[in-house]
């Protein structure tokens, strides 16, 4: 409160008034449509964002248990870019994070290391036996970042390379 009062000090009524139609503005480019429906009618970005927090940051052991299962289920698949899943475990990790539920990095790698599909377990056990240090989660999301970059930079080669391909034949019957 004490912040508050300094502030509109320094502010005129007007700019207040605009920065806090900017805030509320931001807010609302940031949400999907599905989230944008539940705040929309608050007027000021501090109603919005205390909305926000009262629907998705609730301590409650639902939700709780809600993202422990979608952690401890998560797993990857073929069709999904690499990089999209990482961000779909982070941000699950994040959730966990932001209602106080604390993971050690060993246990997000491990659960990130079982979410891998089968066609990594050269890669699991290069990371996890290959070297004598604890392996962390950033070293391993780091390493399938770099994987997927590669996978993608011999593909567009090997797209590029395609059109020069010269196969030899029996020629179509010149000569034979």
């Amino acid at each position: 409160m004490k912040g508050e009062r300094a502030f509109s000090v320094t502010m005129s009524q007007d700019e207040k008034t605009k920065m806090v139609h900017k805030a509320r503005s931001v807010i609302v480019l940031c949400l999907r449509d599905k989230i944008l429906r539940d705040v929309a009618k608050k007027l000021t970005a501090t109603s919005m964002w205390s909305k926000l927090e009262s629907l998705y940051m609730t301590k409650s052991l639902a939700h709780w248990q809600f993202l422990k299962k979608q952690l401890y289920s998560f797993k990857m698949m073929e069709s999904k870019a690499i990089m999209e899943q990482l961000t779909e475990f982070n941000k699950i990790l994040d959730d966990l994070e932001n209602i106080e539920v604390h993971l050690e990095d060993e246990d997000k790698t491990i659960l990130l290391f079982c979410a891998l599909l089968r066609s990594f377990e050269s890669f699991k056990d290069t990371m996890l036996y290959g070297k004598e240090d604890i392996v962390i989660l950033k070293e391993v999301q780091a390493a399938l970042r770099t994987k997927e970059l590669t996978k993608f930079k011999d593909l567009r080669t090997d797209e590029n390379n395609e059109g020069l391909s010269v196969s030899r034949g029996n020629g179509g019957g010149r000569g034979n």
